[in-house]
């Protein structure tokens, strides 16, 4: 399949694997739903209440950690960079989240949540990528924020 063609069939878990180097624990992205390489990403993060951080975060009432939410997009974004260049990772380059910006929090994240994962791609320039992204469950925003993922060389 071409690189730049519009990719709307949703892809499995074993597809995810070959785009990113994160193995479980810490695997956020179960499902790629669609993919535009160069624009957008929609992906999928099946909370469930066996997930390890859920152990301390809190026992008597369980949230998912705000910078896991954060984790789960840059993730996102790291697939989307990678379809749009038509690579995978490997050993010599990997991308990394730089920074992360104007993040709002506005609704928990609990086990049994859907989490639905949406990339845009705002400008691309020398290794540096920028995204607008947005984590929701159902029709209510979980969070908003800016995420910039660099490429870096691996020793």
């Amino acid at each position: 399949m071409d690189h730049k063609s519009n990719q709307s069939e949703s892809e499995n878990n074993n597809d995810v694997l070959s785009y990113l180097p994160h193995r479980f624990p810490f695997l956020l992205v179960d499902k790629i739903i669609t993919c535009q390489p160069g624009e957008r990403l929609q992906a999928l993060k099946n909370v469930s209440h066996n997930e390890p951080f859920f152990m301390g975060h809190f026992p008597q009432n369980p949230v998912m950690p705000g910078v896991l939410i954060i984790e789960a997009l840059a993730q996102a974004a790291g697939i989307l960079i990678f379809k749009t260049l038509g690579s995978m990772p490997n050993e010599q380059k990997l991308f990394y989240l730089a920074a992360v910006s104007a993040c709002r929090f506005r609704r928990v994240v609990l086990p049994g949540d859907q989490l639905l994962l949406n990339i845009n791609l705002i400008k691309r320039k020398r290794g540096i990528w920028k995204f607008a992204g947005e984590a929701r469950v159902g029709d209510q925003i979980a969070c908003v924020t800016e995420l910039t993922n660099a490429s870096a060389e691996v020793n």
